[in-house]
């Protein structure tokens, strides 16, 4: 009878043998496929991004104007236009519009008749994006206005339109399909690239919400592809091998009970790692400004299991990608309906430096976000410091493109890690968080003092949010808020909470029927302010 046993399970192990060695270069050409279908979409994401907060920033500006009632060509208006162009990285002027639609006066004091040739209203009712034509030449400009009191001109903002559109590729090369963006009567406002009509192309477009623009992708199927047929081959020559040792350590690692890292993945699929939410408070007005994404294991018996048991583990085993894309879906379902009702609300997601070595993390972010009720504008990315960066180069592009697409990303344990602030400055982040370690130490160590004014002074120089975590008393309350620190995360406000009762909290502290209308700057919105 054993030997019967042993024959068959010699005989399942050929049948398995057979197909594990055809299967995989099947999965592998599917897979290649999908690759290319992925990059395009998560280009146009990236391109769409990435107009929406030059526009973005465009808005702000002029709403900020607005504000402070600049509405007249009086001299001391025009030069509080030309101090805003100055700080403005996509808009090259300001100007203000008469009743008749004519330009009354301009930052730089020059007059260009400007002619519109198409319009389209943004979500902000009162924003209105213009493609306008030069003089009598052929160059085009987007002109972002906004339409203010019938008896008064309105301020409207003017970007090349070459500065709404990447003019390379994700990976930071050159474009070698085409982005073209266009109104809604498909009045082109924009385009970089080129599309090679010889080749297949693989076409995908997105509309922007906010301000009514389509971003079309063109990428050619043969560039997509590019040096895959190698990868094939490769495949075809190792999948034999790749087979036969699957099969025995399969067969070897069925008799010997599960490792950590085997219950690690198991409880990674069953959804068994729950998010908690720890909130983040603008310790300045007392507002909920969003939370930060924590993990608990929940065991199949009930029982909790910190992080500090199993952290190590996960990132060793090079599982934390898995568990950070579990981690996002369950956050999307959880609360996402109350977070999308609440757009000045923000979710922040520990992701692990080397997710930023290539363009993967951006594909996940995308696609699983991808008509959610949970905006990019609201997800933050925080990546720590504790661990070293080997190709800065490539992480600085994956960051650039997050930002393109509306996500925010922040430097975690800020002051703890391998660099000093030039190694901030180069990532280009957003938010820099403080490490609980130099909070804890403000009343005993001159040292955290010094470190905390450091970073600080940093992210208003470098006009950055700032988030003081591990905050455990209202003397440190105290300090950072008499030094202009506006966002903070601790015990003294709340410890990590399960989803439900998060949600109770945001409900309490930001009710949505008192809620105030999202700003009109959804790219570049501020996610903890």
């Amino acid at each position: 009878m054993r030997h019967f046993k042993q024959s068959n399970l010699s005989v399942l192990a050929v049948v398995l043998g057979i197909i594990a060695a055809s299967v995989p270069v099947l999965l592998f050409n599917a897979w290649l496929r999908g690759q290319g279908e992925d990059e395009t979409a998560v280009t146009a994401a990236w391109a769409l991004g990435y107009a929406d907060t030059q526009i973005g920033e465009a808005v702000t500006a002029i709403n900020d104007l607005s504000t402070n009632g600049i509405d007249s060509c009086r001299p001391a208006q025009v030069e509080a236009m030309r101090r805003a162009v100055l700080r403005s990285g996509p808009f090259k002027e300001l100007l203000l519009i008469g009743q008749n639609g004519q330009v009354a006066c301009t930052d730089s004091g020059l007059q260009v008749r400007q002619q519109v040739i198409a319009s389209v209203a943004a979500t902000d009712r009162d924003i209105l994006l213009e493609l306008v034509r030069i003089g009598e030449g052929s160059e085009r400009l987007l002109r972002v206005r906004k339409v203010g009191q019938a008896d008064k001109p309105s301020i409207a903002a003017v970007i090349p339109t070459a500065l709404l559109l990447p003019q390379v590729s994700l990976r930071g090369g050159r474009l070698d399909g085409a982005v073209r963006l266009t109104m809604p009567d498909g009045a082109v406002v924009s385009e970089a690239g080129k599309v090679n009509s010889e080749q297949e192309q693989r076409h995908v477009r997105l509309r922007s919400q906010p301000y009514g623009l389509t971003v079309t992708v063109s990428l050619p199927v043969g560039g997509l592809i590019a040096d895959q047929d190698a990868l094939r081959r490769i495949a075809m020559l190792v999948t034999g091998v790749t087979a036969i040792v699957i099969l025995l350590f399969a067969l070897r690692r069925a008799r010997q009970p599960a490792s950590g890292t085997a219950e690690l993945a198991k409880a990674i699929l069953s959804d068994q790692f729950v998010p908690y939410y720890q909130p983040v408070v603008d310790i300045q007005t007392g507002k909920l400004l969003g939370a930060e994404v924590l993990v608990r294991w929940k065991r199949a018996d009930g029982s909790f299991i910190e992080p500090a048991a199993f952290a190590a583990l996960i990132e060793s085993s090079g599982l934390s990608l898995d568990l950070t894309r579990s981690l996002m879906r369950r956050v999307r379902d959880d609360i996402g309906a109350a977070i999308g009702k609440r757009p000045r609300v923000s979710v922040a997601f520990n992701v692990a430096p080397q997710h930023f070595d290539d363009a993967m993390i951006i594909n996940d972010v995308g696609t699983i976000f991808d008509n959610s009720q949970i905006k990019l504008t609201q997800i933050v990315l925080e990546l720590t410091e504790r661990h070293r960066i080997d190709n800065l180069t490539a992480m600085r592009k994956t960051i650039a493109a997050l930002q393109g697409m509306g996500c925010k990303v922040a430097i975690d344990d800020a002051g703890t890690g391998h660099s000093g602030l030039s190694y901030i400055l180069k990532l280009g982040v957003d938010i820099i968080k403080i490490d609980k370690v130099f909070v804890h130490a403000l009343g005993s160590e001159g040292h955290s003092k010094a470190t905390i004014e450091t970073l600080i002074d940093l992210a208003k120089n470098m006009r950055m949010e700032i988030v003081a975590e591990g905050v455990e008393d209202f003397d440190q309350v105290t300090y950072l808020r008499e030094r202009g620190v506006a966002a903070a995360q601790g015990y003294v406000f709340a410890p990590p909470l399960p989803a439900g009762s998060f949600l109770q909290l945001l409900d309490a502290m930001e009710p949505v029927a008192e809620m105030v209308p999202a700003p009109a700057k959804p790219q570049r919105a501020s996610s903890f302010r």
